[in-house]
């Protein structure tokens, strides 16, 4: 039976008129909408289990204990339902993946079709349910550091956010160096958390760091 206090009226707007990132917002050329159905369905799953239905940089983000636990997304391809934790899952119906080389802990199922959520309800019921044991648990990853420059808290935040990650690596490679460079400056940690989270939405804008600086120079 679905929780219905479980019910977030902003995860309605979502799906309804996406995540508001971008220029489409309520547009037809908003990727969310293209996977409206799909979404539903994912979430009549989601809304069935005691996970807290949450939105949090946008997305559909369900939550125990205060963890985020499972995170909803909609590509231009797929729709994705991220495990955060999914590196510690079992897996016994092979259905998770790893989402780039760089990714420790969080895996993902895409989605296609509402027949393809239809026919894993059950086993990701069950995936669900072990997530929520691991959270009451409280393993933890064991997380090794990237021998690339990147720093531990933006590796940190990819896991935590796997849309967040996609949008970074969809920036060239000059914006992306610029943005490690400058995450990676400060010596304590909770800085450079702070510098992250002050351009998470520029990033997930597909912003550069100093594109509003060059658009007006190209305007003077």
């Amino acid at each position: 039976m679905i929780q219905m206090h479980n019910l977030n009226p902003q995860v309605d707007l979502y799906i309804a008129d996406g995540c508001g990132r971008c220029d489409y917002y309520a547009t037809d050329k908003c990727k969310v909408r293209t996977w409206q159905l799909v979404l539903e369905n994912v979430r009549q799953i989601m809304l069935d289990t005691p996970l807290k239905e949450e939105i949090k940089w946008g997305v559909p983000v369900y939550t125990y204990l205060d963890k985020n636990v499972v995170i909803i997304g909609a590509l231009k391809d797929c729709v994705t339902l991220g495990f955060l934790k999914g590196v510690l899952l079992k897996d016994p119906a092979q259905i998770l993946e790893k989402q780039g080389p760089s990714v420790q802990s969080a895996r993902i199922v895409r989605f296609t079709g509402e027949e393809q959520v239809l026919a894993h309800t059950a086993i990701l019921k069950e995936y669900i349910q072990e997530a929520i044991a691991i959270e009451e648990s409280g393993v933890k990853v064991n997380f090794i550091k990237n021998l690339e420059p990147i720093p531990e808290e933006l590796e940190q935040t990819f896991e935590e956010l796997p849309a967040f990650k996609d949008a970074f690596y969809a920036l060239p490679p000059g914006k992306q160096r610029g943005y490690i460079i400058f995450f990676s400056q400060p010596k304590q940690s909770a800085t450079r958390l702070g510098r992250i989270e002050k351009y998470l939405e520029k990033i997930m804008n597909g912003e550069g760091m100093h594109d509003e600086y060059q658009k007006k120079i190209k305007k003077s």
